[in-house]
């Protein structure tokens, strides 16, 4: 067996889905963590477990399961505090349910004296009271009122949390005193002060030499500061590098820098006689097989007295038990409690024709001591672990793409979770496969759990070349900026730049977690036509090998330099003859999501929309006419086609008053049969045995109520073939559905005032009722307003309103025998 699922619960019917797993081929045991807490974060307790095989590690396997245990809390006293927790949640989910139901039936008595003895409280009460005045009321000016009470008390924030966001670049372009900026490149390290609001660069690749300069960006002044021309000349110092890692710790303002692709380390590779060979530690020759590639480790003061100077950490990490020397690698730091943490990357050690990754590290800066957490393991490995991987950007990619094409490796990325010490590592390279997977780190227990085996399959980004990622705590969120594609061709693996950079938005806030697209532009305006100028977008150009460093203080991205490739439209990489384009453009980028005005603004145009039907039936045509003009336009994004184009239908309303019928509702019964009355009156059926049908004005009438095809199987003579599934539109007698005794008369409930609703002063609020001419809550009127209702409750966060699944539709009533 390769992939699983299990399935767990209290009886055999009511199980549900708690792991999507995948075996190894191999006789190794796995473990695997079941879930044992609904999204509630409610515990439940367990009788069955049904084990569902979905595929074979072959075509030509049987699926076999040689041993399974299972491992668990068996105290019976703490199971049964856990199944008495449990049933107390299920039986409140029940009774919310079953109070939402009552009230779309208007059985407004029932649902008080439930809630009067249960104790429960179904919703917020600024909720009840918008029902009530939009509802049993119908007092607009209270409902609008009401809507800007619960934009106060927050209600709107998980909405506005979750609207996709779009992106707001803006190009920065300041320099220093002398008029430059960092030279153009790519596979350079950055590194934000967030306190500060300063940005840290050093090194790269230009595309001919590794650089060595060192630049700090103040955000706040828009300037640039070199501050050293070449780190190789200074004291302590790294010297010229690409495809190496630098984080800043906000506790001490100190900077570390780990990990290397230089000119000399890929000169041994590529035999090029022109470069330098490296020097081993004694200085002797690398060309002999004794060379040492050793892991050297920094630290940069931006404060205090010894602000401005470098440390030597390290000659040599790995001897001190931390990582070998590595490249495109992944490193981030814990200011708390003062630990970093390195993950992946590719091992340099001279022998390029064999691929080797590096694990996952720590470093106790406090101890200044080195830790091994896992192992750089194999392609499957224990679930608790982490594959390695690496993610080679593109520009350690030129430096030796001459000796083996196969090195051209995706990007992975990880970020810290500071709040829930966790680490979220995804995509990379693995030998010849590309990773588009996802894995949570606990620290605190050193296990990793898969979130996704295929991000791309969910909703999410590609696997693409140096993708860039970095994190928000406070809204937990992670935001991924890709580069290069790659596409599958006939004659091998293309790798391109697409046309438009797809940027992702992945929340973290329920788990799995969802991703979502960054939108380039406003939705409104995502889908000018070629020579449409009226929305002009400044944004960076799409590339690879660019660095992103994110402020979670101001909520800003800055992204810097990278390669654009050969020319605008995509390039085999590292093809010979072109010379591709490293930029040197700085953009800081804004994520703009829609404000509590937006949101009340379109809460108030459904409010008006009804409004302005129940206008067109109780008042005058120029009062109806006035309103539309006027109050409903206010209130209308006429840039927005969808909603201009609804405001414009509703004139209809006003042309024809009378035909107005509720709009399709959740709630709605069954749809009816529909038959013309009239023709019906003119039609007879033949009972007597062969089931013609004489039709009056047939040829009127076959193309606007197509007949429906049936067969008389109780005729007392054998049909002839010619009578045999004949053609009719009118239902005989003993086809008519059977009346099912008990059935409750729906449409008899909604047409009958309950009497809370007296109590609730219950009166239409149009202007007939204004004028003296109360008007009775139909049922249809009624229908309309709870669907405007409802659709408003899309806006309000799930703990504040009543369950979202209607009673109806999570009752199974249609079962069979056998």
């Amino acid at each position: 067996m390769k992939d699983f699922k299990i399935y767990v619960g209290l009886g055999e019917d009511l199980m549900s889905e708690v792991l999507h797993g995948y075996l190894k081929n191999d006789t190794t045991p796995e473990t695997f963590p079941i879930k044992e807490v609904n999204n509630a974060g409610i515990c439940f307790p367990t009788r069955y477990v049904k084990i569902v095989p979905i595929s074979a590690h072959g075509q030509s396997f049987h699926t076999s399961i040689w041993h399974v245990s299972l491992a668990g809390i068996n105290d019976q006293a703490y199971v049964e505090r856990v199944r008495q927790g449990y049933d107390e949640y299920r039986e409140t989910i029940v009774l919310r349910h079953v109070l939402k139901h009552l009230r779309q039936r208007r059985l407004l008595a029932p649902y008080e004296s439930i809630l009067s003895r249960s104790g429960i409280q179904p919703e917020h009460p600024l909720v009840t009271k918008l029902y009530e005045s939009l509802v049993l009321r119908g007092d607009w000016k209270q409902a609008e009122d009401t809507l800007s009470l619960m934009s106060k008390t927050s209600l709107f924030d998980s909405y506005l949390h979750g609207t996709q966001p779009y992106a707001v670049w803006k190009q920065l372009r300041g320099t220093n005193a002398d008029g430059d900026v960092p030279s153009p490149r790519g596979g350079h390290a950055m590194c934000m002060d967030p306190i500060n609001d300063m940005i840290y660069l050093l090194g790269g690749w230009d595309g001919e030499k590794s650089l060595d300069d060192f630049w700090v960006y103040s955000v706040k002044e828009d300037k640039w500061q070199v501050l050293s021309h070449s780190t190789s000349g200074e004291k302590n110092a790294p010297g010229a590098r690409s495809c190496h890692k630098m984080v800043f710790d906000t506790k001490t303002g100190s900077i570390y820098v780990l990990g290397r692709l230089s000119d000399v380390d890929s000169a041994s590779a590529t035999g090029d006689p022109g470069t330098p060979m490296p020097q081993t530690s004694n200085g002797d020759s690398a060309s002999t097989p004794s060379r040492t590639f050793c892991s050297e480790f920094y630290r940069y003061h931006t404060r205090g007295v010894d602000n401005g100077k470098w440390d030597f950490l390290s000659f040599d990490t790995a001897s001190q038990g931390g990582p070998p020397l590595i490249f495109d690698h992944q490193m981030v730091l814990e200011s708390e409690t003062q630990i970093l943490y390195v993950f992946g990357g590719r091992v340099v050690d001279g022998d390029w024709d064999t691929v080797k990754y590096s694990g996952l590290y720590s470093y106790n800066i406090r101890l200044s001591k080195w830790k091994s957490l896992q192992i750089a393991g194999p392609a499957v490995v224990s679930p608790s672990m982490i594959p390695s991987r690496s993610g080679m950007s593109y520009a350690s990619s030129c430096l030796y793409l001459r000796y083996t094409e196969r090195m051209r490796c995706t990007g992975h990325s990880m970020v810290l979770e500071p709040l829930t010490r966790t680490l979220y590592v995804f995509a990379g390279q693995r030998d010849e496969k590309y990773l588009c997977d996802m894995f949570a780190y606990d620290i605190a227990t050193n296990t990793a759990t898969e979130l996704f085996s295929n991000i791309s399959a969910t909703g999410g980004p590609n696997s693409s070349f140096t993708q860039r990622a970095v994190i928000d705590p406070s809204l937990r969120e992670l935001y991924v900026f890709c580069g290069l594609t790659r596409n599958q061709q006939p004659d091998g693996v293309v790798t391109t730049i697409a046309s438009e950079a797809p940027n992702w938005l992945y929340s973290y806030d329920s788990t799995p977690g969802t991703w979502t697209q960054i939108l380039p532009r406003p939705p409104h305006v995502m889908s000018p036509s070629p020579t449409d100028d009226s929305h002009p977008v400044d944004q960076p150009q799409p590339r690879y090998a660019h660095q992103v460093v994110y402020n979670p203080l101001t909520r800003n991205v800055f992204l810097h330099g990278g390669n654009v490739g050969v020319n605008d439209t995509a390039e085999h990489a590292g093809e010979k003859g072109h010379k591709e384009e490293r930029m040197d453009d700085l953009w800081q980028m804004t994520l703009v999501r829609a404000g509590t005005e937006e949101v009340i603004r379109r809460a108030t145009y459904q409010l008006r929309q009804q409004q302005f039907r129940e206008l067109c039936e109780d008042a005058t045509p120029m009062e109806a006419l006035s309103f539309l003009q006027t109050d409903v336009s206010d209130v209308v994004d006429h840039n927005n086609g969808t909603e201009t184009e609804t405001f414009r239908s509703l004139l209809t309303h006003l042309l024809s008053p009378c035909t107005l019928s509720p709009s399709p509702s959740p709630m709605a019964s069954a749809p009816s049969l529909h038959t013309n009355a009239n023709s019906l009156d003119s039609k007879t059926v033949d009972e007597g045995g062969g089931g013609d049908v004489e039709m009056k004005d047939e040829t009127e009438n076959e193309d606007e109520y197509p007949p429906r095809k049936r067969s008389r199987s109780h005729s007392p003579e054998p049909e002839r073939e010619s009578d045999q599934d004949s053609w009719t539109d009118k239902l005989h007698e003993d086809d008519e559905p059977p009346t099912v005794p008990g059935t409750v008369n729906v449409q008899a409930l909604l047409e009958a005032e309950d009497p809370r609703e007296k109590e609730l002063c219950v009166s239409s609020a149009a202007p007939a009722a204004a004028a003296g001419k109360p008007t009775k809550l139909t049922a249809a009127r009624f229908k309309q307003r709870n669907e405007v209702f409802e659709s408003l409750l899309e806006f309000v966060s799930e703990s504040a309103k009543q369950p979202s699944e209607n009673l109806l539709d999570i009752i199974r009533v249609d079962k069979f025998d056998g």
